[in-house]
């Protein structure tokens, strides 16, 4: 049999698969929620007041003030070592430019205050109000700060190195105790579309099913490249107005082609081979 017959049968059986999963979706009410990690550069400036209490689950203030005000003390003190370590940064300047109390910073969007490789290529600034309001309303960020974040959500400039403790707190840990049975609830009606980095099911992994993307180059899976079409993707995503995994299976992504589909356990994971 030819590549081409061998490829058009793997397609054809994708998009059976999820066309069944699809209508099972659609007797029971369910839509898609995007998962996406954020990134350690921020852009600077915003209008409104920082207000903690608006961040998705309002069930997490009395926990994400305990690690606010950790954060905020070690600013405090001061301790150049220290600050240069919790924020990934060696320059003196660097470092004193973000030792600020982040609760009297103006707020942005969390979607627009992130400035990473996949948030360049997403490009929100450069979207239609439509398509903003999609990404609003469908994109779920994991904050190494504040948690989990609604797209739209108003949040400060701040600075944080994955991975990094804050004073003793261990923050995946932390999000994962008080904040991972809350996404769970949350996200019991929906569709998932996983595309964070593999760091973040710290915060929360999904146990009920969910997809994730991988993207080869040449046979190898690349990094940097992926983080631009997980940008790319969930542009793309934004201005079709997709609703369940079925309706995103059938979209074409310019530079992007479907080579395999792997399904273990409750992840499905959806192979792309970059052209």
């Amino acid at each position: 049999m030819s590549r081409v017959k061998v490829k058009f049968f793997k397609i054809l059986f994708i998009l059976v698969y999820f066309t069944k999963i699809h209508s099972l979706y659609i007797i029971l009410g369910k839509n898609m929620k995007i998962l996406l990690a954020p990134s350690e550069t921020k852009r600077s400036g915003g209008t409104e007041s920082f207000k903690l209490d608006t961040l998705l689950f309002e069930s997490l203030l009395s926990h994400r003030t305990k690690l606010l005000h950790t954060y905020i003390n070690i600013l405090q003190k001061g301790d150049m070592q220290l600050l240069s370590k919790m924020f990934g940064l060696k320059k003196e300047a660097d470092i004193l430019n973000h030792k600020k109390d982040i609760i009297h910073e103006p707020t942005m969007k969390a979607i627009e205050r992130y400035t990473g490789v996949a948030f360049d290529y997403l490009g929100y600034e450069k979207l239609n109000t439509n398509t903003q309001h999609y990404i609003d309303s469908h994109v779920i960020l994991c904050s190494n700060l504040f948690g989990f974040l609604r797209a739209d959500d108003m949040i400060p400039e701040y600075r944080l190195k994955q991975g990094e403790a804050i004073g003793e707190i261990k923050v995946e840990k932390f999000y994962h105790e008080y904040g991972a049975p809350l996404m769970e609830e949350y996200l019991k009606g929906e569709e998932i579309l996983d595309l964070r980095a593999g760091f973040y099911d710290k915060f929360y992994k999904p146990q009920k099913n969910y997809t994730t993307l991988k993207f080869i180059k040449d046979g190898k899976v690349v990094s940097h490249w992926a983080k631009a079409y997980r940008g790319i993707v969930l542009r793309e995503i934004a201005k079709a107005g997709v609703e369940t995994l079925e309706e995103f299976m059938k979209l074409p992504i310019e530079g992007l082609s479907i080579q395999e589909i792997q399904t273990k356990k409750n992840k499905t994971e959806i192979i792309y081979e970059i052209d």
